[in-house]
């Protein structure tokens, strides 16, 4: 007799990217079963929720908020297990705001009629003044995706300047080709930030109406290509409130439980930042409230107990030192959205609107008034 549980797992072997996997989700029948969850599916999970989607289902859905007391105290406690008391502290670096795409919900989108500008090197070396006064030795360089001016030529020309001053080096740039990725490894590359927006190929075609970003298979399937190209650390994420997050945070751990079972020599982070206001853009369609943020952070750490969870500066002061204990492990502070804006801030060439504008230092101490331990540099490439 043919064992289906067998076939299945035979057809996730020989799947070419997770574009293949993906074809085989109902988005309908996930989201009937998000929204029709029990009390008993979720203390189910509760009791099993380490690496399995059904589990994930359950602590996602509203079914799971009577429960969030118990979730945070199990999240709080895997996650000192894993990472003890440490946040890795790091800032992005944008480059350029140059873009090609039409993105109705980002300030570079290529309507907006605003200043654009890439920074030279000497520029570059005028912002990383500042931000290693800071205390920064982790760095995510991130641009507009404009491919012909801010494409590989750039990036490969840049990233040696940039990699002799940090420990660390991200990027959370257009996607590329595995060729590529493995062009700016040799340059000193350790992480790639890709994020799909949203699972939902109908919002996600109503959202990237024009330039390579339009092409949502094509996106879904890059963190395969970074992976290939042996890239140490992978980044997920979805902007939420474009579609429902329920549903969109579900599909990310599926594609989540996919990278780590296919390429299990990289590492895996996510990142969950909310719809925020910017030039021209346009509000959430689903608001995510803030119990529903920490949810989400606490059915991702029950989920996944090593992967690394960022939080960025678009939530307010309050919110964010409510969080760090709750399973983040890396925190942004001090940040600017706009390039040279660590040297000469200018609003008017933000990607988005920033809640925490307190300093490093500030929040460091806040860190540390709860008992955890802020991290500068936790990288040595010559280990």
């Amino acid at each position: 007799m043919n064992n289906p549980d067998a076939k299945s797992a035979e057809q996730q072997t020989v799947s070419k990217s997770f574009v293949d996997v993906f074809k085989q989700l109902s988005l309908s029948d996930l989201k009937l079963k998000l929204y029709s969850s029990t009390a008993e599916d979720v203390e189910r999970a509760l009791l099993k929720p380490t690496g399995d989607l059904d589990s994930l289902l359950a602590l996602l859905s509203p079914a799971a908020e009577p429960y969030l007391e118990q979730m945070a105290q199990q999240s709080v406690a895997l996650t000192r297990q894993r990472f003890g008391a440490s946040i890795g502290m790091y800032i992005p670096l944008y480059l350029s705001n140059l873009c090609a795409n039409e993105c109705d919900y980002c300030g570079f989108t290529m309507s907006n009629k605003i200043k654009r500008k890439t920074l030279s090197q000497s520029e570059i070396l005028d912002e990383i003044k500042p931000i290693k006064s800071m205390g920064y030795d982790s760095i995510l360089l991130v641009s507009g995706e404009h491919e012909t001016k801010v494409g590989v030529p750039y990036f490969k020309q840049m990233l040696p300047l940039i990699r002799q001053h940090f420990s660390y080096v991200a990027m959370e740039v257009q996607p590329l080709e595995e060729q590529d990725y493995r062009e700016l490894v040799a340059e000193g590359l350790d992480a790639v930030m890709l994020y799909q927006e949203t699972y939902n190929p109908l919002t996600y075609k109503a959202h990237h109406t024009r330039g390579k970003k339009s092409d949502f298979a094509y996106r879904l399937e890059s963190p395969d290509r970074v992976a290939k190209a042996g890239v140490d650390k992978i980044g997920l994420g979805v902007l939420l409130g474009l579609d429902d997050w329920r549903l969109d945070a579900l599909l990310m751990g599926h594609h989540l439980a996919y990278l780590e079972r296919t390429y299990w020599r990289s590492r895996f982070s996510i990142s969950l930042p909310r719809l925020r206001p910017c030039t021209g853009g346009v509000a959430p369609k689903v608001e995510l409230t803030d119990k529903g943020l920490v949810q989400m952070i606490c059915a991702f750490r029950l989920f996944n107990q090593q992967l690394e969870i960022s939080l960025s500066t678009r939530e307010t002061p309050k919110l964010r030192d409510n969080l760090f204990a709750l399973g983040v492990t890396n925190v942004s502070a001090g940040s600017s959205t706009q390039p040279g804006g660590y040297v000469e801030p200018n609003t008017e060439l933000d990607q988005f609107e920033i809640s925490d504008e307190r300093s490093p230092d500030l929040v460091a101490n806040a860190m540390l008034a709860r008992g955890l331990n802020p991290v500068w540099k936790d990288w040595e490439t010559g280990w």
